[in-house]
């Protein structure tokens, strides 16, 4: 059996990360993504250094692959003809431009419903198209600041620190993703595309879960607690002979486990720490006493001790965790074919579904690698029609 996206064609004009990890969690579903780019320039993301394959920056590579490239020059009457012509003929268009940009430009979704009245127009923006910041320009940075989660992010007593990876902008792509999914669903029973506003400031607000809520019934404002949890205990990371580790042993019967593996049952007698409410008040000293335990032995020997009977893991390095057997056994580091014999290692996709016979990734496109194709078999357009919008710059 085929992708479940295989007939949905994307046209794609995010730019960097946002937008496009967006389309690259749907063209691993077998949407057909033909990434729009600038004439001679192509998006921002192919110039980020340091790293590169072939020519390609590496930052590219991580979320561009299973999608074509098509350069048009969107300001210019041919350009715009063009890509209404292929907006005729897709499902989706997503940008990741500030509010504004895509009604200048002519392909915003009032425009583009009266040519296509199925099209779904997804804009990812860091504030929204409404509210009274809706044109302030917003990077990752601002959006984990802004949103709330950055100031409980880090160990108490220190300076707040964004989290390690751009959440800002991934929870973006995701939600945008979704937001793509139910409007192709729902286009299934009414017949009709429709505009969806996805704001990376709102998405962090909805990631604050029940630190939000807590401050909504408790009016409790959330404050850094490092790995460990506000809540319940113990969760958190410790250090032993050779690596650290994390635990979470926040019932009772896995505390209970816990205080047998570390040779310590009086623990669960003890009334400091025999239930969740003792040990969220006694937090400190029971903290105390497990770090005390776990430096006696190495990361191995406790894995292999708590292994079944506790939640635990190794605090993994990137190296470790992209070579660990359980991810490798899941191909979540598949290699794909890049071109003159070479093959690249990337990361998989994390959805597994099982009326996907294989899953299928090629490589990220060189720009405007499919321009030719692209005006050829959508469009029929001719050679010398598709040479005449090169010369001319179009293309």
């Amino acid at each position: 059996m085929g992708l479940p996206l295989e007939n949905v064609r994307i046209l794609d004009l995010s730019v960097i990360m946002a937008g496009p990890y967006c389309t690259l969690i749907l063209g691993d579903l077998g949407a057909e993504v033909i990434k729009i780019e600038r004439p001679g320039v192509g998006e921002g993301a192919r110039g980020v250094p340091p790293y590169y394959f072939e020519g390609e920056s590496a930052y590219f590579i991580a979320m561009n692959r299973n999608k074509r490239s098509i350069t048009l020059d969107l300001k210019s009457p041919r350009g715009k003809k063009i890509f209404y012509e292929l907006g005729k003929k897709s499902d989706v268009v997503i940008d990741n431009f500030r509010p504004g940009v895509v009604e200048r430009l002519g392909v915003d979704y009032d425009t583009l419903k009266k040519i296509n009245p199925r099209i779904i127009s997804c804009s990812i923006s860091g504030y929204g198209g409404s509210g009274p910041l809706k044109d302030r320009p917003a990077f990752d940075l601002i959006i984990q600041a802004a949103g709330g989660i950055m100031s409980y992010t880090g160990e108490p007593g220190r300076m707040p620190v964004r989290m390690g990876a751009p959440m800002g902008d991934l929870a973006g792509g995701l939600f945008a993703s979704n937001g793509i999914l139910s409007a192709l669903y729902q286009r299934e029973r009414t017949g009709r595309g429709q505009k969806i506003d996805i704001s990376l400031l709102d998405c962090q607000i909805s990631l604050l879960a029940y630190r939000g809520q807590y401050y909504l019934v408790g009016n409790e404002i959330a404050k850094p607690v490092g790995s460990g949890h506000v809540s319940i205990h113990p969760i958190g990371a410790f250090k032993t002979k050779t690596f650290d580790i994390v635990i979470d042993a926040n019932t009772e019967k896995i505390f209970a486990e816990l205080a047998k593996g570390i040779v310590h049952t009086d623990l669960c007698a003890n009334p400091k720490f025999n239930s969740r409410e003792s040990r969220l008040k006694n937090k400190e000293e029971l903290y105390d006493i497990l770090q005390k335990a776990f430096a006696e032995k190495t990361g191995e020997e406790w894995l292999e001790i708590l292994d079944g009977k506790v939640a635990i893991g190794p605090i993994n390095t990137v190296d470790k965790a992209l070579s660990d057997t359980q991810i490798l056994s899941r191909n979540m580091v598949p290699e794909i074919e890049m071109g003159n014999g070479k093959t690249l290692k990337v990361l998989g996709n994390p959805i597994k579904m099982s009326e996907i016979d294989q899953e299928s990734f090629k490589s990220p496109p060189r720009l405007g690698e499919h321009t030719e194709e692209v005006l050829k078999k959508t469009l029929n357009y001719s050679s010398k029609e598709i040479e005449e919008l090169r010369q001319q710059g179009i293309v």
